[in-house]
Formats: C-alpha cells, sequence, structure tokens
C-alpha cells in the first residue's frame, strides 16, 4: 500500500503535476482573466474611445488605431492588443498626484513614469491646485499621452448630526481648456489651501502636546516652496525625524481621521463643490468611498447635487459594494491608483488599474458634451472680446510661445484648430455654434505689441 506522503508514485506525481497546473491556471485568471474575442458593444465603445484618445493625430475611423479590431481581445480587466513585443493597454489613470501637492514626483516626472507604464490618457489630480497641470501638459507632448486637467478638492460632509460629520474628496475632470468662471474656483481653491497650513500647524502642535517635538520648518521643507502641507507631509517628517518606522505608521497611530494629531481644515461642504464643478465644466466624481464611515448618506446627497460618479475599481479589481451603490444612484464607476510616487510603499502603482473599455466610454459618453459645452463658452467670451486676458484663458494649461504661428494673426486659428483638436472632433468643431463664434473671431482684432491685428479663422 503506497501512503499519501509517496510521491515516487507515478500516478502520485501526475496528480500533483495537474494540480500545479491548475493552481497556475487559476493564478493567471486571478491576474488577467481569460483572454476572448470582444462583443460587438466593446468593439464599438473601444472604437469610440480609441478615436478620443488619437484625435490630435488626426486619424479617421480607418486608420492604424482602429484598424484591426479583429486582433484585439478583451480580459476580465481592460481590453488589450497582441503586439510582437508584448500587449499594449488602452489604459486611462484618473487619480494621480504630483509635488505641487503631497505626491513625490515632478508632474514631469509623473508623466515619464505614467508613459512607461503604457498610460495613452493621465489625469493629474493634485490636492487642492491644479498649479502642476501646465508642466505635465508639456512633458506628455513629448510621449503622446493625453492629460485630463483635474484636482481632487477636500471638502466636509456636514448632516444636521454633527456626529456624522467627515471629511470627503471630490474629484473633478476638466477639458483642455480647464474650467469655466476659473477665477470662481481657484479663490476655492486657495481658501482650502490657506486652511491646510493652519490644520498642519495645529496638527504639529498636537504632536509636540504627545512628546513628539516635530519642527513646523521640517514639515514645510518636505512640502516644498508654495505648497501647502498635509497630512502625508507630516508623516514623511516623523519618519525622517524617527518618531515613526513608515508612513503607515504615522497614520495608524496619529494621523487617521479622528486621530489624537488628527485636525480640521476650512473645506468648504461637499455638495457646494460639487455644484460648483458641474458649474464651471467639470465632472464630479467621489474619491475613494471605502474611506467613508456612512457612503450611503453621502451619495445620496452629493447625487442630488449633481454627482457624475464614484471610484469603484482599484488595482486588485471591483468592489463590489460600491459598484451596487453606483448602480442604485445612477452613477458612473470609474477608479484610479491614487499614486503618490511612494516607491512601493503600500500603494499602486501608476496604471495600475485596468478599467473596462465599456466604462471608458461611458466616462467619455457623459464628459465629452459637457467639455464641449465649456470650451464653447470659453470660447464664446474670446469671441466677444478679444484679449490677452481672454486668449490665455483659452490655453490656460498651454505655454502660449508652444503653439502660435509663424503670424500674429494666426493665434485664433492656432487656438481653434491646434489647441482643440485634441477635444473635439471635427464634426464637434464645425456645427452651428462654433462656426458662428469663427464668424465673430473673423471680425475682430487683437492688440498685439500695440497694433490692432486681425484675428486668422480661416
Amino acid at each position: 500500500m503506497v501512503g499519501l506522503g509517496d510521491n515516487n508514485n507515478p500516478s502520485c506525481q501526475n496528480n500533483i503535476s495537474s494540480k500545479a497546473k491548475d493552481k497556475k491556471k487559476n493564478k493567471k485568471k486571478k491576474r488577467g482573466g481569460s483572454k476572448r474575442k470582444m462583443t460587438a458593444e466593446q468593439t464599438s465603445a473601444f472604437k469610440s474611445v480609441t478615436e478620443w484618445v488619437y484625435l490630435d493625430r488626426h486619424q479617421n475611423p480607418n486608420s492604424s488605431s482602429t484598424a484591426g479590431l479583429s486582433s484585439w481581445v478583451v480580459d476580465d480587466f481592460g481590453v488589450q492588443k497582441s503586439l510582437g513585443r508584448g500587449m499594449e493597454k488602452m489604459v486611462f489613470e484618473l487619480h494621480s498626484h504630483s509635488k505641487h501637492s503631497d505626491g513625490f514626483l515632478s508632474p514631469s516626472k509623473l508623466v515619464e513614469r505614467a508613459h512607461g507604464n503604457g498610460v495613452k490618457v493621465l489625469a493629474l489630480t493634485d490636492h487642492d491646485t491644479m498649479s502642476g497641470i501646465t508642466e505635465a501638459v508639456e512633458a506628455a507632448r513629448r510621449f503622446g499621452i493625453k492629460i485630463i486637467p483635474g484636482v481632487e478638492i477636500s471638502t466636509i460632509f456636514s448632516p444636521r448630526n454633527p456626529e456624522m460629520e467627515e471629511p470627503v474628496h471630490i474629484l473633478a475632470y476638466y477639458s483642455g481648456c480647464g474650467p469655466m468662471r476659473y477665477e470662481e474656483l481657484d479663490k476655492l481653491l486657495a481658501n482650502i489651501r490657506e486652511g491646510r497650513y493652519v490644520r498642519a500647524k495645529d496638527i504639529v502642535l498636537k504632536l509636540n502636546k504627545l512628546k513628539l517635538p516635530l519642527k513646523w520648518e521640517h514639515v514645510t521643507k518636505i512640502a516644498g516652496k508654495g505648497v501647502a502641507p498635509g497630512r502625508l507631509h507630516v508623516a514623511r517628517a516623523m519618519v525622517e525625524a524617527g518618531y515613526v518606522e513608515n508612513l503607515k505608521q504615522a497614520f495608524a497611530r496619529y494621523l487617521y481621521d479622528g486621530g489624537p494629531a488628527y485636525s480640521t481644515g476650512s473645506e468648504p461642504l461637499a455638495e457646494e463643490v460639487v455644484q460648483l464643478i458641474c458649474e464651471t465644466g467639470g465632472l464630479a466624481v467621489l474619491a475613494h468611498p471605502w474611506a467613508l464611515k456612512n457612503p450611503i448618506p453621502i451619495i445620496r446627497r452629493l447625487k442630488d447635487a449633481g454627482l457624475h460618479g464614484m471610484e469603484v475599481y482599484r488595482s486588485n479589481g471591483r468592489r463590489a459594494a460600491y459598484n451596487d451603490l453606483a448602480d442604485t444612484y445612477n452613477l458612473l464607476k470609474l477608479g484610479g491608483s491614487d499614486y503618490h510616487g511612494r516607491d512601493g510603499h503600500g500603494e499602486s502603482e501608476l496604471g495600475s488599474v485596468n478599467l473596462p473599455v465599456v466604462v471608458l466610454h461611458d466616462f467619455l459618453k457623459v464628459a465629452r458634451p459637457i467639455w464641449c459645452s465649456a470650451i464653447k463658452d470659453i470660447l464664446e467670451g474670446y469671441a466677444k472680446e478679444p484679449s490677452d486676458t481672454n486668449l490665455a484663458k483659452i490655453a490656460r494649461f498651454t505655454r502660449m510661445g508652444s503653439f502660435k504661428g509663424s503670424s500674429p494673426s494666426s493665434c485664433g486659428k492656432d487656438l481653434i484648430d491646434r489647441c482643440l483638436a485634441s477635444w473635439l472632433t471635427a464634426e464637434e468643431r464645425q456645427n452651428d455654434e462654433f462656426e458662428a463664434i469663427r464668424l465673430k473671431l473673423s471680425h475682430a482684432t487683437i492688440n498685439l505689441s500695440g497694433v490692432q491685428v486681425p484675428i486668422e479663422t480661416k
């Protein structure tokens, strides 16, 4: 009789080999799932998404970006195409941070890393600031990446019961021209950043009372010049000073919501921020709802205020409970890595969240009409009053010298046809409303170096 542990038995070896193969198959399934041909819905969605991603390359439906769709396959998470050098994905990264808030990388380095990870569309969503967008846009040109100007806004949910009050983060996504009424949004963000200074000082004071003599100068040095310090900057200072072993420990012991060193800032109400995002031509999305203590009443109230979507996907897949909540409140299901550049210290890699192509299509289906309307509004302002100030609004996140034509009078044409080509299709740009704007511009002049010059629009 052969014992269960007798591995010399051929049948036992076959069983072990078979189990090992099954285990390997299961691991593969967990990582990427089975590969299969796209359905008609996925094919249509993929074609639409790809055409938008490559708008600025003036590609048409028969171009290389969408040709050979039969060679693409879909797994349990995203869409992939088999290439000689590996598998290329249509990766959207919708949640990332740079040094302009609490990230470790500059916008340029962040874009470079995104390119290395196969990201095609990157939303830079720094906390309470859009100051890094221009640098990101410039860097993205070198790598053929599209930048969605974004921001993660710190807010407070304040119901009648004060015990249910908690911080809520709202992601805002804008077109390449940025927000309408930018000054209004910028003022809100500036007030939040000012409150972050007060809050960070209070956190340091509380840590000092807890016998951790952390220096304020240490925190501001880590944050960098002009950057409003956040809890992550304080945590990094605590690690460097030797008060905790790592960032996770700093938050777990002292800095978590309601923790012994926790402090609130001067955050605006969550509903008011969602409304402002909607009014300024943006998409409002609830960030990391799994961090909320009472997500249902918050989602309900924010949906009433105009919320468009919520994060559901993470690098390890979809969160079922939040997927159901998104269905209940008819919200877009999105997600991103929330990358800060901590070199693997307990965070997901940039571009690691695989959003299904149908999800990307749904996102753009809602976002594009909103962005198109906002672009139209900003262009309308320039057509009514051609000025350097209004010209700058069109290219808020682009260095003006990078796309002015050889003739000063070609600025209007360059801005509409070159800058906006990556956001609007030819059909969108040639509709009646845009043609009316072009007509106004054809009769307008702009003061360049003291000379009134007609704006070229043909």
